[in-house]
């Protein structure tokens, strides 16, 4: 018995300075530890770590092994180039490694082995001390049988494996994947394999954490599997599911599903009667990079707190849509979006990113429809200046910095004399925005200035002297067409008419008329009495009187410029002295005419006594010799008579 126990003692030493001498031709190098957590909402500390991937040191041992020893600490081991020749050396040195060792984190690179090779490297892990199993590039994967693969008795917490690749054609797709799914492991991870399908769990599965990125799995993942009842997280990204629909109801039995990413897939959602039925622990869901539409919103977990719905082909947000009463964060950054969204469907919206969509005028009244916002992500959207864009530019002083990115984001693309500018510096007036301010102003113009015209026609008395243009074009417009022969001259017929006031008809009978005709010479005065014709109108005789004599006499006083009558005469009479280019206008002033008493239309009058001199007639007798020679001689003319002589000559 005390040779049995001595020799007993010495295998044991032997072991133990074997294994020192092992550790100590190895160098340490630095670990670096990827870790994928799961938190729960109560905020307590509960991680599901991915196996550490541990990289290669300068410094590498082979050994006696035919492997590379990358990395070795008193928790770590990495090892590199596993083959079918060294995997027994590698099961053997596993056993080593029971429940109880300090070893923690095992990860193989480079590994050629087929399937029994593959599977006795599990199994020897499986029974070990490791927690946390890293296989990275495992290539010619071969000869795929069924094993009654033993997962009592395991320390294991994480799986992950990464670039698989499998060379056999022809296999038991159930022999492979029943090994990965009956793990009694809280995290499996297995991307870049290009693996077509995962089977559901044979029973109550520990999973907690399943990461299948990049892959090829569809729509038939985990249909109506019931076994996945502690998963909390699932990423399913960059693989080729199609149907958010299928998704969904993939989801419905994970009883406590928080997290899915599903992003950088094909999936669409036409909502045609197409029913959804999520897993009412669904918190946060990833669709970015898909080809979802503006029916997505009619497929969505009730709970959800968090939704990337990134790069996809959404236009708005539909009113109609059911409420998310807990949804806080959303992204919908990259789509197709016209304006912000309203927030009738999440009144609870904390975080909105509407980023590179096609917003050109902003909603101003966002803020006041999504009163629980605090964060506003609206630039690199491609804005038009223009008023509309005015009020926005409001909303980002009143936010109170709630605008995600401000100013340097939100710049100018439309219209191209102002692309590039940002919106702080942009600026119109409030009149060039307001459109009613505007149109009141225009009015108010416009009422102005019809005020001012119509003061100004009725003070130079405009409509008068229109009705006295219209009613001598008129009397022109016949005069052709009643007497085409008189057309070519007219015939001078008397040496003056003239224009006087009733009230001063007296001076003009006993005075006038007496001294200028029955005098020394021949003179023909045109007086309305006499000379005017009956069945003309009144005005057309005014026209004709003025247009046959060779002056016009008008007497002046303060009855003349009360007179309407005389005003026509002066006012055709004027209007002969510039259509003629004649000085025919004879003034006698024969009552002093106070400035103030003359009306408004009569400034021709005004122009005329200002600048033409004009005869007074003298209260002295004595002076009326000359002033009957002056306008004798103002109006003297040789006139062709009716019997063919002139007036003025003498026998």
């Amino acid at each position: 018995m005390t040779e049995h126990m001595r020799s007993l003692r010495n295998f044991f030493l032997y072991k133990c300075l074997f294994a020192l001498t092992f550790w100590n031709c190895v160098s340490l190098s630095v670990e670096k530890e990827l870790f994928t957590s799961v938190s729960n909402e109560d905020g307590s500390d509960k991680k599901i770590k991915s196996l550490p991937y541990l990289y290669t040191n300068s410094h590498q041992s082979k050994a006696n092994f035919d492997w590379v020893l990358i990395q070795n600490t008193t928790e770590s081991l990495s090892l590199s180039e596993i083959t079918n020749d060294n995997v027994k050396k590698l099961v053997a040195l596993l056993s080593n490694f029971r429940r109880g060792s300090r070893l923690q984190n095992l990860t193989l690179t480079n590994v050629t082995v087929d399937w029994n090779a593959l599977i006795e490297t599990f199994q020897a892990v499986w029974h070990s001390s490791i927690e946390y199993f890293n296989v990275n590039g495992v290539r010619q994967l071969s000869h795929i049988k069924s094993y009654d693969f033993d997962y009592s008795g395991t320390s294991m917490k994480a799986v992950t494996l990464k670039k698989v690749l499998i060379t056999d054609l022809y296999f038991s797709q159930n022999d492979l994947y029943k090994i990965f799914a009956d793990m009694n492991i809280a995290a499996l991870t297995i991307t870049e394999s290009e693996m077509i399908h995962m089977l559901c769990p044979s029973s109550d599965s520990p999973f907690r954490y399943l990461n299948f990125l990049n892959n090829d799995l569809t729509d038939l993942l985990f249909q109506n599997c019931d076994k996945l009842i502690q998963l909390e997280t699932l990423i399913l990204q960059r693989n080729k599911f199609e149907s958010l629909s299928k998704v969904s109801f993939m989801t419905s039995r994970m009883k406590s599903l928080k997290y899915l990413d599903i992003s950088s897939n094909l999936l669409s959602h036409d909502g045609a009667d197409v029913q959804c039925q999520w897993a009412e622990s669904l918190t946060e869901l990833d669709l970015s990079s898909n080809q979802l539409m503006d029916a997505v919103f009619e497929c969505l977990p009730v709970n959800i707190k968090k939704l990337n719905l990134q790069n996809n082909h959404i236009t708005s947000v539909p009113k109609g849509m059911a409420e998310l009463k807990s949804l806080k964060e959303l992204n919908l950054a990259s789509n197709r979006l016209a304006d912000l969204p309203g927030c009738s469907g999440f009144m609870s919206l904390e975080f909105l990113n509407v980023e590179m969509n096609l917003i050109l005028t902003p909603s101003a009244n966002f803020f006041q429809s999504c009163p629980q916002v605090r964060e506003l992500q609206a630039g690199r959207n491609p804005f038009e200046c223009s008023c509309e864009l005015q009020d926005f530019i409001r909303l980002e002083r009143q936010s109170g910095g709630k605008l995600f990115g401000w100013p340097a984001a939100y710049v100018c693309e439309y219209p191209e004399d102002l692309q590039g500018t940002q919106l702080k510096d942009f600026h119109l007036t409030e009149l060039a925005c307001n459109t009613v301010l505007l149109l009141v102003t225009a009015l108010l113009l416009t009422l102005v200035l019809v005020a001012v015209v119509a003061f100004l026609c009725i003070y130079l008395d405009v409509p008068w002297y229109v009705r006295m243009t219209w009613q001598w074009t008129q009397t022109k417009r016949r005069a052709w067409h009643s007497h085409p022969e008189e057309r070519e001259t007219t015939v001078l017929q008397f040496h003056a008419f003239i224009s006087y006031s009733e009230r001063d008809s007296l001076w003009v009978k006993n005075e006038l008329i007496p001294n200028l005709e029955k005098g020394e010479g021949c003179v023909q005065l045109c007086q309305h009495e006499r000379n005017f014709i009956p069945g003309k109108s009144i005005v057309e005789n005014i026209i004709n009187c003025i247009e046959k004599s060779y002056k016009s006499i008008f007497v002046l006083s303060p009855n003349f410029v009360q007179s309407e009558w005389c005003h026509y005469e002066l006012y055709f009479a004027h209007h002969k002295l510039f259509s003629e280019n004649s000085n025919s206008l004879i003034l006698i002033l024969l009552e002093p005419i106070p400035p103030y008493i003359i009306p408004a239309r009569y400034h021709k009058l005004k122009a005329l006594m200002a600048k033409r001199t004009y005869l007074e007639w003298p209260k002295e007798r004595s002076k009326h010799p000359l002033f009957w020679a002056n306008l004798r001689a103002a109006i003297s003319i040789n006139l062709l008579m009716a019997d063919g002589k002139w007036c003025g000559e003498t026998d």
